[in-house]
């Protein structure tokens, strides 16, 4: 990825930088600068719970009539002042995010309607690489009230934008954007990789629309809360086997789950429905969770659903997935449970029915960069509910529900430096939890093969 364009206001920052910059431009003496009127309270309450309006960028447009005549030196300094207040604003989720992706060798780009003189200190205090903002005209160390390159909201920044790609050879392709705006959807649809934050209520409707990934940097972990009860905690009364009839779920061993503590839960994958089983499990340990789950599962229909309410964390198979991989050491770090899949994603054909286990290093990397311990879970007969092949579970065995088993094992401390080697150990550990018939070598029949594809895939397809 070779730059990540972020907004301000609702997605960096918690809520609106503009009273922060308003006490700071005041406590300057500028002329006008942090006039209270009528209403302003309720104004900001409303911008910060519900994003930006029209009515409220004509304002933030306004602003730079108001500021004419201010002298250029004693704004920056405003600037300045505001820096530490504006981090204090800043949103718990955001620093792991800029983390990862600055890891990856990306450019952090502040792209903000806020205006340039005023968000580029705080932009460098962040380590950001550059600003595209809208930027004031200035004239003999003063602003004239007028804006030099346009107002940076909705198309007018997309265009700052594709400027600022075309003078540094970036491909807007190759890009991520990141915001809570549905002004920005010109953006979010022209870069490769868009993001939605802490969206506005149009912007939900549009990001589920074209099933764009979504996150809430709001709160430590990403996971937002009603009265300080995560979605889980809503839902684990109705997250009970009774919920799904036609499935028979046996569940054992969850007195081996640590009751605190940082911990990974990792478990096989041989079906969609592995999301409703361990959704299952985790509403009855009673502990905050989280889940790394591939992209492509938050699309489907119930399971999107559930893996949301355990914190679900999307990871992107044709990047690294630092970012999500970096949400969630912070949970783990922060005591909580990380339910992974080290497989990532259901095997087809005969690798459906191979009994050596083959997993991805995930899970032990996430042990040993928090120091927590891996519990082992083995999960069998899902795939007799809700085969690759289906689009939707079958819900026709009322009279005759699927057997689903959840095996939980003793958990893993895992210290060593060979995740590989660690990873084929928890494999097996997985493995020895599953029935009998899972460790025994056959051939199967051309019908359980076309059962482990997805529909319209035919047996012999790549995975």
């Amino acid at each position: 990825m070779r730059a990540v364009f972020v907004d301000l206001d609702r997605t960096l920052l918690c809520e609106a930088s503009g009273p922060v910059l308003a006490a700071a431009l005041a406590a300057q003496g500028l002329s006008g600068a942090g006039r209270r009127l009528p209403g302003d309270t309720l104004w900001w309450s409303f911008y910060n719970r519900f994003g930006e309006t029209t009515l409220s960028m004509a304002v933030a447009r306004a602003a730079a009539s108001a500021a004419r005549g201010w002298d250029v030196e004693r704004a920056m300094a405003a600037a300045e002042a505001a820096v530490e207040p504006m981090m204090q604003l800043m949103a718990p989720g955001a620093p792991a995010a800029l983390r990862a992706w600055r890891d990856e060798g990306a450019r952090i780009v502040i792209a903000t309607t806020t205006p340039e003189h005023l968000v580029a200190p705080f932009a460098k205090a962040i380590g950001a690489d550059a600003v595209v903002a809208t930027r004031y005209e200035q004239r003999d160390g003063a602003f004239t009230g007028g804006l030099e390159g346009g107002f940076c909201w909705g198309t007018g920044k997309l265009a700052m934008i594709r400027a600022y790609c075309a003078e540094e050879d970036i491909d807007l392709a190759e890009c991520a954007a990141v915001s809570d705006s549905v002004f920005d959807v010109p953006l979010l649809r022209a870069v490769g990789h868009p993001l939605v934050v802490n969206p506005d209520p149009r912007l939900s409707a549009v990001a589920m629309a074209l099933r764009w990934p979504r996150a809430h940097w709001s709160v430590a972990g990403g996971v937002p809360s009603v009265a300080g009860v995560e979605p889980l905690g809503l839902l684990a009364p109705l997250l009970r086997p009774q919920l799904f009839p036609y499935a028979r779920f046996e569940i054992t061993g969850i007195e081996h789950i640590p009751a605190t503590g940082p911990v990974v839960i990792a478990a096989n994958h041989r079906s969609y429905f592995d999301v409703a089983a361990l959704a299952i499990l985790a509403a009855r340990i009673h502990r905050p969770v989280r889940a790394l789950a591939k992209r492509e599962l938050f699309e489907l229909p119930l399971v999107a659903e559930l893996l949301r309410a355990l914190g679900g964390l999307p990871v992107d198979r044709g990047h690294s997935g630092a970012a999500a991989f970096a949400e969630a050491v912070g949970s783990l770090r922060r005591g909580e449970v990380v339910f992974v899949l080290p497989q990532g994603t259901i095997p087809r054909g005969e690798r459906f029915f191979d009994p050596v286990l083959v997993g991805h290093t995930g899970a032990v990397r996430l042990a040993q960069e928090s120091g927590a311990v891996v519990v082992p879970v083995g999960v069998w007969g899902t795939e007799h509910v809700w085969p690759r092949s289906a689009r939707l579970p079958n819900v026709t065995t009322l009279t005759s529900p699927r057997a689903v088993s959840i095996t939980i094992g003793e958990p893993v401390r895992f210290t060593g430096t060979d995740p590989r080697m660690q990873t084929e150990e928890l494999m097996r550990a997985i493995t020895m939890l599953l029935p009998d018939e899972a460790r025994e070598r056959r051939t199967p029949t051309d019908e359980e093969l076309a059962r482990t594809y997805p529909p319209g895939r035919a047996p012999g397809a790549d995975a």
